[in-house]
């Protein structure tokens, strides 16, 4: 339940779900609201994660300290409406400043009714989860606070991540088209587990033609657009609960058609492989991972928002039903898988956002990399 009252001065109080508790002032919607903590280490492009459809019921704590400097616009959001369960900050904009801004971000927030906390320390909560992982959470302002065990017992009711099957919630319901921007080269069909709106902007730049599907699409609606790529998307969730979305994989990589995907993408082609996934400790999150790119050496500052990972062997090329496939991606804080590619098929894979640019550019070739493919496939 919230209310859509903007609370400055309403006292809050923030309770993970092993029992710390957190005080601060409400910001944005007073009421009260439920997710996974987690933490985003980009210090710009907040309106991109409150809309990215990856962070739905997730409650992320931003730790940049100053947050809304440059308020909201119109232009930047990923999708029609913010997705994050609540919003944790330490030092809201009292004034924002930028010739595009429309409104500030506390505003916002409480326009779609979603429940956040300022004024606590969020570095002192970002340790906290990268020792402990991430977890569940609640926020709680104006008449939800009440007495910190009846609060710490409702977060303890609320729904996990893990097994979470929630990528049919935020994709669309129906199908829709991006025209390709010039002269149109090729079709593909994006299945949305969770689209942001730019990825397909960076294939209409391309000259394709983006056929977005729902989640539910079956092989056959996958088909029915004649399309000369098939492109899985980003969402939120449990892979592991993904059974569907890896048998669509399955019709595609049997067809041979070229294939690529991102992040939720990238956990669906390695169970489309044969190989399990798994749940970080705290995740990755941000602007700032750094990637190296197997197949060329270099290394990569990438954008990522993912809380599970692919559990694949990192030095050794595997068999799968559909030949050879290999890590082509590692992230080198923790080894951690960032992307596959099959050998005798035209297929790839990675685990970050290629579309976003909150300051580096470096992933933007990937979208090449799939045109290649496609060029290939045509010749």
């Amino acid at each position: 339940m919230t209310t859509s009252t903007r609370g400055a001065k309403t006292p809050a109080v923030l309770v993970l779900e092993d029992g710390r508790v957190f005080r601060g002032r409400a910001y944005g919607a007073v009421g009260e609201t439920f997710g996974e903590a987690v933490f985003s280490t980009g210090m710009t492009g907040y309106q991109e994660t409150l809309t990215d459809p990856s962070y739905h019921r997730q409650v992320v704590v931003m730790t940049a300290p100053h947050v809304g400097n440059t308020g909201v616009n119109d232009e930047d959001p990923e999708s029609k409406r913010i997705w994050v369960s609540g919003y944790v900050v330490r030092d809201p904009a009292r004034v924002p400043s930028n010739w595009r801004s429309r409104r500030s971000l506390d505003e916002e927030l409480a326009a779609q009714g979603v429940v956040g906390i300022s004024g606590i320390d969020t570095r002192a909560l970002t340790r906290h989860l990268r020792e402990r992982g991430a977890m569940r959470v609640g926020i709680f302002s104006g008449d939800a606070v009440t007495d910190d065990s009846a609060l710490l017992a409702r977060v303890q009711e609320a729904p996990q991540m893990k097994g979470a099957n929630l990528s049919a919630e935020v994709a669309t319901t129906e199908p829709y088209v991006v025209p390709a921007i010039g002269e149109k080269k090729f079709t593909v069909a994006a299945v949305d587990l969770g689209i942001k709106g730019m990825t397909p902007h960076r294939m209409a730049e391309r000259g394709i033609e983006v056929h977005v599907l729902p989640a539910t699409a079956t092989v056959e609606d996958v088909y029915a657009v004649n399309p000369d790529g098939v492109f899985f998307s980003n969402g939120p969730g449990d892979p592991a609960t993904a059974d569907h979305a890896v048998s669509v994989m399955q019709g595609v990589l049997e067809r041979g058609t070229p294939l690529f995907g991102i992040c939720f993408g990238n956990q669906i082609l390695g169970r489309a492989l044969g190989f399990g996934t798994y749940k970080l400790k705290y995740g990755h999150r941000g602007i700032n991972q750094p990637v190296q790119d197997r197949t060329t050496g270099k290394v990569e500052v990438t954008a990522h928002n993912h809380g599970f990972a692919v559990d694949a062997p990192l030095d050794q090329v595997s068999e799968t039903p559909f030949g050879r496939a290999e890590v082509s991606h590692v992230c080198l804080n923790d080894n951690v898988v960032e992307g596959l590619q099959l050998l005798d098929r035209p297929a790839f894979s990675v685990q970050y956002h290629p579309e976003a640019a909150a300051g580096p550019h470096d992933a933007a070739y990937l979208f090449d990399r799939f045109v290649k493919l496609m060029e290939g496939q045509r010749a």
